[in-house]
This record gives C-alpha cells, sequence and structure tokens, in this order.
C-alpha cells in the first residue's frame, strides 16, 4: 500500500513541524548521529569504489552502497541538513513554524552533521585508512586523498565556474535526496521506504553530484590522510557552494514546488 501524493505532502509538513520543535541538546544528538551515519555511507563509498578502474562501474558501486546512510537517519528519526531545507520549509510555508526558528535549525543540524562526519572521517583515517595506525596508508586511504583533492582542487583551478558548478551540483543532489524522503514516506512497510530511498540517492551518487554532509566526510577523511587540500578552499569552493546548492534544491524545486503543485488539495493539518 502506498501513500497518495497529497498525503504525502502532509507527512513531510508534519515532520517539519516536529523537526522544529526539539530543543538544542535535541538537535546536537540527532545532528551528529545523522552526520555519523552518512559518513558511514560515504566511508564504504570510498573502501567499495576502491581499485575499480571503469570510472561509470566506479560511480555505479560507490551509488550502490551509499545509501546505507539515509536510510539509517530516514527510518530512526535522526536530523539531516539536507532533508531538513525541505521539512522544515514545509512546515513554514504551511505557517507551523517561523522562518527565524527554520533558520536556527538549519544552522543547529548543520553543525552538528558537521561535528557527527569529521568524527568517523578521524576514525576512519586512524583505522582502515591507515596500516596498523601507522603513517602508512591501505589503498582506501590512498583513495580517500583521491577524492578529496577531487572535490576541491578541480574547482579551485576553474575559479568561480569551478565554483558554480559545485553549487549546481549541490542543487541535483538535493533534489534527488528529497525526492527520496518523500518517496520514503510513500510507503507503509519497510521494504517500500528502502527502495523508495535507494533508488534516487544511487542515482544522485552515480550521477557525480555533491551533498554538504557527505563532503563534510570525504573531504575531511582525505585531508587526515595527507591530501593536498587547505581548509580554506575546502569552504570556499565546496563546502559553501554546495550547501547553497542543497537548499535550493531542497527548499525551492522541491518543498515550494510540491506545496504550489498540492496546497489546494490537501485535509487541514494538525499540528
Amino acid at each position: 500500500m502506498a501513500n497518495k501524493p497529497t498525503e504525502i505532502i502532509q507527512i513531510a509538513i508534519n515532520t517539519g513541524t516536529y523537526r522544529s520543535k526539539h530543543n538544542t541538546g535535541n538537535y546536537l544528538v540527532r545532528g551528529f548521529m545523522a552526520g555519523l551515519f552518512i559518513a558511514v555511507g560515504a566511508a564504504l563509498c570510498t573502501v567499495c569504489s576502491t581499485g575499480i578502474a571503469t570510472p561509470g562501474i566506479q560511480q555505479l558501486v560507490a551509488g550502490a552502497v551509499f545509501p546505507v546512510g539515509l536510510i539509517a537517519i530516514v527510518l530512526t528519526g535522526m536530523a539531516l541538513f539536507t532533508g531538513d531545507t525541505m521539512l522544515v520549509t514545509f512546515a513554514a510555508l504551511n505557517k507551523k513554524t517561523t522562518w527565524t526558528r527554520l533558520l536556527y535549525v538549519w544552522g543547529i543540524v548543520y553543525v552538528a552533521n558537521f561535528i557527527g562526519s569529521i568524527f568517523w572521517a578521524y576514525l576512519m583515517s586512524t583505522g582502515p585508512f591507515s596500516k596498523g595506525g601507522s603513517p602508512e596508508l591501505t589503498a582506501f586511504g590512498v583513495r580517500a586523498i583521491a577524492i578529496a583533492e577531487a572535490k576541491v582542487n578541480g574547482y579551485v583551478a576553474n575559479g568561480m565556474a569551478g565554483w558554480w558548478s559545485a553549487f549546481m551540483k549541490g542543487i541535483g543532489c538535493n533534489l534527488l535526496v528529497c525526492i527520496a524522503i518523500l518517496l520514503a514516506a510513500s510507503s507503509k512497510n519497510m521494504i517500500g521506504k528502502f527502495f523508495g530511498i535507494w533508488f534516487p540517492i544511487m542515482a544522485f551518487v552515480s550521477s557525480g553530484f555533491e551533498h554538504s554532509v557527505a563532503n563534510m566526510y570525504f573531504i575531511p577523511a582525505g585531508i587526515f590522510c595527507g591530501a593536498n587540500v587547505t581548509w580554506a578552499n575546502a569552504f570556499l569552493y565546496n563546502f559553501i557552494p554546495v550547501t547553497l546548492g542543497n537548499i535550493v534544491g531542497g527548499a525551492v524545486f522541491i518543498a515550494g514546488v510540491y506545496q504550489y503543485c498540492y496546497h489546494k488539495e490537501m485535509e487541514p493539518i494538525q499540528s
């Protein structure tokens, strides 16, 4: 059994309303765990794509394993910045929370996601990416460096064109991430939620789009392993444009569009 589109949007509005009412400690814990879960999927991408020479197959394998993070987040109710760009926007558009509160939620969850992701990056760099804790790297650690350098230095080399590319990739990413969350809400059973999340997330990773929280893992993991990447360039040419693109993808392309399409058809929503 599946929920109708109007029911899916009502679920999203109610979830966004619920999300907007946590206290700071709750946001920090939920956000930390969501960042960690996304990092688990990102680390799995690194490991499983290591040694694959064909670029398309390499991307497909990475995309096939990455969704584990969002599946864990959605099914256990943790707080992910990219999902909240859609969910809390739905709540604000329906006057279930304020725009000021929306900005607070986005900010505190973003910080908490960063802490969770960077923790897992450190864990991987001193664990599976090193040979017994020594400075010598495993093949996975070498791959982590390559990923981090590609996610920053490639954009730096192209200046504003690189910045714009990262921004556009951020839009494409979160459009698909938020569709995955809505598809999970469409299903009333575990298997349906699993596949509703898996296909769009596989599509965004395999396509090469950019996810701000995943990059909170990928780039620090590479830096910890010795990547030729500066923190300043990481923020200026990746975190900032990708985050802005993620906001546009979730808040405008999904929350804004679906609110416009369905707001006149929905039943009154309980707070």
